[in-house]
């Protein structure tokens, strides 16, 4: 697959050929005929939006191996499996591997028998390997997670700061740095670290169409999330972030006992086990892993039917890169999540107690803020989250929960008033919990040991229950009103922001939180109406055979959407098996016969 074709039509050759794929997506072409010429990239495209192929198509093009720097070892075997499976020579460099496979590696690599090298950044830095890739021809760099360089991002990796040597040291050779997540200070990092101002931009779209955007409040975390799977993912693969190890343990055991294959996975887990369990996760088509964020970045699986959050993340940012993990075939799938006030006062507490300059925090509670009202909008959620990114929708999207169920709201400037008096008129000295007693008139020993039975505010607030006060501070924190102090145990102190409120110079529109959990069912049919589930089984199940045979994925040999095609056109010929989408020249030849056949026995029972 090596020698230069230069014309674009040897990349859309390779693109059919090799992958599958009878056309570039939008942007593809343009960013392959950049780095195919020799020219550098800067690619912005979202999760499952097609990124690899923007360097794995002219690392087959172009003389030479591509070299690709990726942040997370764990991954680099399933995407050099899955490249293998397609007939490309892949191989990857990182510490699993024993020294005499590692030299093998290199061998090849100087004999030219590679076409894609896959390193992890460490390895990449060493003095040894930048002499090796000297001695070699070297078709391209690819940068992969490029946000990974910036000290502003949610995923900062310090050994991405020295890969500005990769332009002094092959100045001739094209780089291209990508990523699904950066807002615009990031994507200017980028720029300056990685050495890339002659670099053409390509910023894709960051809609993701087919994802159902979902937030709720907390109410009973763990049970929502048990009848969020009962109603909508029974037998689905799917994600479930936790902020801390022991939430991890605790929900990967209480969806065990609920009977889901459910795994724990975060870094004070055995490094052989966090692989074993994400072996699993990657190979088996329906189990759900919770985890920190320490998992998940660069997850190749493209059936993860759903994202869930059972605590809030710090930016939104992270958030989108998360749930961008879901759905990346392109079939329905959902982002779920449920956040409290516990959630911003614990994570705002983090930020405070962070060592990082004042200037460095002032940015991460601004993040932090972007999060907390994406969470509290009452608006279409996916247009605000375009427009974080610079994107825009010009409609509201009709697939976000506030779209599908609108949010009542209520005029909340009279209470939000009383409950920044409280807050004052106590001396910002005191929690939640508290302030709501002083609001409601509670007669108890900690009113009476401060003397707040005799306030003005004391008693003034019975009109609304514990349940809506909690919800007009936690508004009230997410909107920069209100924040919580760490050095009083989270006691909540007035912002400058709520001057103009107290001054009755403006009003505030709350959300209405409902009382319990809402019960209606958002269940979709994961199939298309013209899809045979008994086909579809019958594929699936000898996609699993031939899977479980060669010890990969099943996705890595067809993902779910070939699988349809498959049902939808019903090849009867090898030539007709071949022209469907995702299936390239090597896994036509490999895997024809075997779909061929269930496909041919299912129309003959549909004939008797």
């Amino acid at each position: 697959m090596c020698g230069i074709l230069p014309a674009m039509t040897s990349s859309l050759s390779v693109l059919q050929s090799v992958f599958g794929y009878p056309a570039f997506r939008p942007l593809q072409e343009s960013i392959v005929e950049q780095v195919v010429s020799g020219g550098d990239a800067l690619v912005l495209m979202p999760t499952g939006g097609g990124k690899s192929l923007c360097y794995q198509v002219p690392s087959l093009v172009r003389p030479g191996c591509g070299i690709v720097i990726s942040p997370l070892i764990a991954l680099m075997q399933d995407q050099v499996n899955a490249l293998r499976e397609l007939g490309v020579r892949a191989a990857y460099l990182n510490s699993t591997l024993a020294p005499d496979d590692a030299a093998a590696v290199e061998a090849a690599l100087l004999r030219g028998e590679l076409d894609l090298l896959y390193i992890a950044p460490e390895r990449l830095v060493q003095s040894r390997m930048l002499r090796l890739l000297e001695q070699s021809l070297i078709a391209l760099f690819a940068i992969d997670e490029a946000h990974c360089v910036s000290q502003w991002g949610h995923d900062f990796r310090a050994d991405y700061l020295q890969l500005s040597l990769l332009h002094e040291r092959f100045p001739q050779v094209p780089r291209i740095a990508l990523t699904a997540t950066a807002d615009t200070r990031t994507r200017e990092e980028i720029v300056i670290r990685l050495d890339l101002a002659q670099a053409e931009h390509y910023i894709a779209g960051f809609d993701r169409p087919n994802i159902r955007y979902r937030i709720a409040l907390k109410q009973s975390p763990k049970q929502q999330l048990l009848r969020f799977l009962k109603n909508e993912h029974p037998r689905d693969a799917g994600i479930v972030y936790c902020l801390s190890r022991n939430k991890v343990e605790e929900t990967a055991l209480a969806l065990q006992q609920a009977g889901y294959d459910a795994l724990p996975y975060h870094a004070g887990l055995p490094a052989a086990l966090r692989s074993s369990h994400q072996a699993r996760f990657l190979r088996d088509e329906a189990v759900i892993m919770v985890a920190t964020i320490a998992f998940g970045m660069g997850i190749d699986k493209p059936d993860v039917r759903f994202v869930a959050h059972l605590d809030l993340p710090k930016t939104i940012e992270a958030y989108y890169q998360e749930t961008g993990r879901a759905g990346r075939d392109g079939l329905p799938a959902d982002a779920w999540m449920v956040y409290g006030l516990q959630d911003v006062l614990k994570l705002r507490q983090m930020m405070d107690q962070s060592e990082g300059s004042e200037e460095h925090k002032r940015a991460e509670q601004q993040r932090l803020n972007a999060m907390l009202g994406l969470c509290e909008i009452t608006t279409c959620r996916r247009q605000a989250l375009l427009r974080y990114f610079g994107d825009s929708l010009t409609q509201p999207c009709g697939n976000c929960d506030t779209c599908l169920e609108p949010v009542p709201t209520w005029d909340g400037t009279e209470a939000a008033r009383m409950a920044l008096s409280a807050v004052y008129r106590t001396g910002q000295r005191f929690g939640v919990n508290h302030l709501i007693d002083v609001l409601r008139g509670a007669e108890n020993d900690r009113i009476f040991q401060y003397d707040h039975h005799v306030l003005p505010t004391f008693g003034i607030g019975k009109a609304l229950d514990n349940n809506q006060w909690r919800s007009v501070f936690r508004q009230l924190v997410a909107r920069g009103y209100l924040r919580a102090d760490l050095d009083h145990f989270g006691a909540l102190r007035l912002e400058d922001q709520c001057r103009p409120l107290l001054r009755g110079e403006e009003s505030l529109e709350l959300r209405r939180d409902l009382a319990r959990p809402a019960t209606r069912q958002h269940t979709r049919q994961r199939l298309p109406d013209d899809i045979d589930t008994e086909l579809w089984e019958a594929l699936r199940e000898c996609r699993r055979g031939l899977a479980e045979a060669q010890g990969i994925p099943p996705y890595i040999i067809f993902h779910d959407k070939t699988l349809q095609e498959m049902c939808a056109e019903l090849p009867r010929t090898i030539t007709a098996f071949g022209g469907l989408s995702g299936v390239g020249e090597r896994k036509r030849d490999k895997y024809g016969e075997d779909f061929l056949q269930v496909i041919q026995r299912h129309l003959q029972r549909g004939d008797t």
